[in-house]
């Protein structure tokens, strides 16, 4: 393996400002002070030590909850500044906003019992002041590792109960009064606000997977993913970008942070890409889509499918099951055209020399593949989500000592202990900001005016309902972690699907793949943007290439909504779908995969244009149209669809073997 080509994933100072202009969540306190560094080390693995004891041996829900977002929140005021520009120091309000964030958790582990027994849960003049402390110190840890977006969409939906029963509301919003008890009690002192399911699948689940992936990661398993992708797909057509998509897909699975995924990966594939002749903008689009992506594919789906399986009541197995199918159908539309961009441009992979070798990279890191394996042997078993993810990380730990490459020793252990806190905070904020919104929404009557909206301009067209909702959940995700994006449109845009008859698995999933690819679509689209300051190409123009690229992302979700055997479930089987996977006909199962991917495979030629030859416009669109003809569950629609493909790509094939005898 002499000369072969190693990926690097710590990152220059280049890469690291293009991270920091796009992903708030990098933008850390730099001190040198020992014994802060010290402390947030400290903190950070008693955090980490906390959840998995409350795994095994839970304490009531609201003070775990509590414990949670409170310290948490004075890690983040530790470790990431109130400003950009100011990050050497810690300030003295700084450590005001941990006292804050640490009495907000103390004082109702203080009060529990009393509220709970003697009070009943109603609020006393301390408990209020508490719950806007509380509300307060949620919303500045949030603003300093997401930004303002989630921030500006929280304090709109805050507002609404203060003057929701004044005259100048619209008839549809009008409320009863609701004066500063209901409001902050609902916030503070129940698990229906800043405590909600949001931050409950944050402390069971959520945190244990990121620990999880923290105890991966040390043990080298960024770098076994990129070994395995160069080894299967390196010397192939365009292989470089063929390597970005594997791999990004993979750990953007696993860490479901896009924009930190492309800029960490793409600091080695984008460049590798350019070189072999891939356009700059193409470039960062590939990498853009295929760690967006990643938020989608089973067994981990950057953590989302836990606050699903919570919101929803179907288990997660049955959702990693649901999510297979459609993952991998956008992954094929997603390297098809990666494939069809190489030969319209002939470009070439690395030679086999250069690459590393399968079987010497699973000699020397394979057994790190135990884990995943693990893990998803769990969840079919239906182990406990939170047990499973515990168990996993003690395997992880044992499995890496069979190799000196991947064996950790007790520092490494302290190491992902911390990083997997650090990491968590992110989550933890965004779902505490979040539960204001669900907060409100459980108050009030807010949610039920949204989709009754929906549902009105919907006009009675389930087609037209899952357009609206489709460009409200777009909207809604703009900016936001895939998490957060997940919850709110959950919230807002799912249930308008519910007066059509879509089951509830199928509306969330609906919600929650266009929620995610909001990054990657203009105009805030930050995974494609955070790609072409890599690829140093036009912002738009790689995020509309992102567009193109995960184009049958954007067709998936209505293929399932129109015909559900895409996911391999029996979605109508609700009370079976909470236990274990209810199967339809094993035969319909084939004839829709048969079925989605000449679909897909269709309209990736048709955006490329390109086969074996380039394509004129009349075939191009007659492919689209005969690759949209899949959707539906019809077998006239489908045998005349596929009958259109199979012409057009033979007709293209013909044309190219026409050229070649001339």
């Amino acid at each position: 393996m002499t000369n072969t080509v190693k990926i690097d994933t710590s990152l220059g100072e280049k890469e690291q400002a293009i991270l920091e202009k796009y992903d708030r969540e990098s933008v850390t306190r730099q001190t040198d002070n020992p014994w802060q560094k010290r402390l947030i080390t400290l903190l950070a693995v008693c955090y980490s030590l906390f959840h998995l004891y409350i795994t095994f041996y839970p304490i009531a829900t609201l003070l775990q909850r509590t414990i949670h977002v409170g310290f948490g929140a004075a890690l983040i005021f530790l470790i990431y500044p109130s400003r950009v520009k100011n990050r050497q120091s810690t300030p003295w309000y700084d450590w005001l906003w941990l006292v804050g964030a640490i009495s907000s958790a103390i004082y109702l582990i203080h009060e529990y019992q009393d509220l709970m027994t003697t009070r009943g849960g109603i609020p006393n003049v301390f408990d209020i002041v508490m719950a806007i402390i509380t509300t307060v110190v949620v919303l500045e840890a949030t603003r300093r590792v997401t930004g303002w977006i989630l921030i500006v969409f929280a304090l709109l939906f805050l507002l609404y109960p203060f003057i929701s029963s004044m005259e100048f509301m619209p008839d549809s919003l009008l409320t009863r009064p609701y004066d500063i008890g209901d409001i902050f009690g609902q916030l503070y002192l129940k698990t229906e606000g800043l405590y909600s399911t949001a931050i409950g699948a944050s402390v069971s689940f959520i945190f244990l997977f990121i620990l999880f992936g923290a105890f991966l990661a040390k043990s080298g398993m960024g770098q076994l993913f990129n070994d395995i992708a160069l080894a299967i797909a390196g010397d192939k057509q365009g292989g470089l970008a063929k390597v970005a998509v594997i791999s990004s897909g993979f750990m953007g699975s696993i860490n479901g942070a896009a924009v930190a995924n492309v800029v960490s990966t793409g600091a080695f594939t984008i460049p590798l890409m350019k070189k072999i002749g891939y356009h700059k903008n193409f470039a960062g689009a590939v990498e853009a889509s295929a760690s967006v992506g990643g938020q989608i594919l089973p067994p981990i789906m950057g953590a989302s499918a836990f606050i699903m399986a919570e919101t929803t009541g179907v288990s997660y197995g049955t959702i990693a099951l649901a999510a297979l199918l459609p993952a991998l159908l956008y992954y094929l539309g997603v390297i098809t055209q990666v494939h069809l961009r190489a030969g319209k441009q002939n470009l070439k992979g690395l030679s086999k020399d250069q690459l590393p070798r399968l079987k010497e990279v699973m000699k020397a890191r394979g057994h790190m593949l135990l884990p995943i394996v693990a893990l998803v042997g769990f969840l079919i078993a239906s182990v406990p989500i939170g047990y499973a993810a515990t168990y996993t990380i003690g395997i992880t730990v044992l499995v890496s000592q069979l190799s000196k490459e991947t064996r950790m020793g007790f520092k490494e252990i302290i190491e992902a202990l911390e990083d997997g806190a650090k990491q968590s905070l992110s989550v933890m904020a965004a779902c505490a900001a979040v539960g204001i919104v669900i907060g409100v929404v459980n108050l009030t009557s807010f949610g039920t005016v949204i989709t009754s909206s929906i549902v009105t301009l919907g006009a009675g067209s389930l087609f037209l309902t899952l357009f609206l909702t489709m460009i409200a959940s777009m909207i809604l995700g703009m900016g936001l972690p895939s998490i957060p994006a997940y919850i709110i449109t959950a919230t807002m845009a799912a249930p308008a699907l519910a007066s059509f008859g879509v089951p509830v698995l199928i509306a969330h999933l609906f919600v929650f793949y266009f929620g995610i690819f909001a990054n990657i679509t203009p105009p805030v689209a930050l995974a494609a943007f955070a790609g072409a300051g890599i690829a140093q190409g036009d912002p738009m123009k790689t995020g509309w290439q992102s567009l193109r690229l995960a184009l049958a992302g954007f067709i998936i979700p209505f293929m399932f909504v129109y015909n559900p055997h895409i996911l391999m479930i029996d979605t109508t089987n609700v009370a079976v779908m909470a236990k274990t996977f209810p199967l339809p006909n094993v035969l319909e199962i084939i004839t829709v995969v048969i079925s989605s991917v000449i679909g897909v495979l269709g309209l990736s030629v048709a955006v490329e244009g390109y086969f074996k030859t380039i394509m004129p416009i009349w075939q191009r669109l007659m492919l689209t149209c005969g690759a949209l003809m899949l959707i539906t569950p019809e077998w006239i629609s489908d045998l005349v669809g596929i009958a259109i493909v199979i012409i057009i790509i033979g007709l293209n094939s013909r044309a190219n073997n026409l050229t070649k005898i001339k």
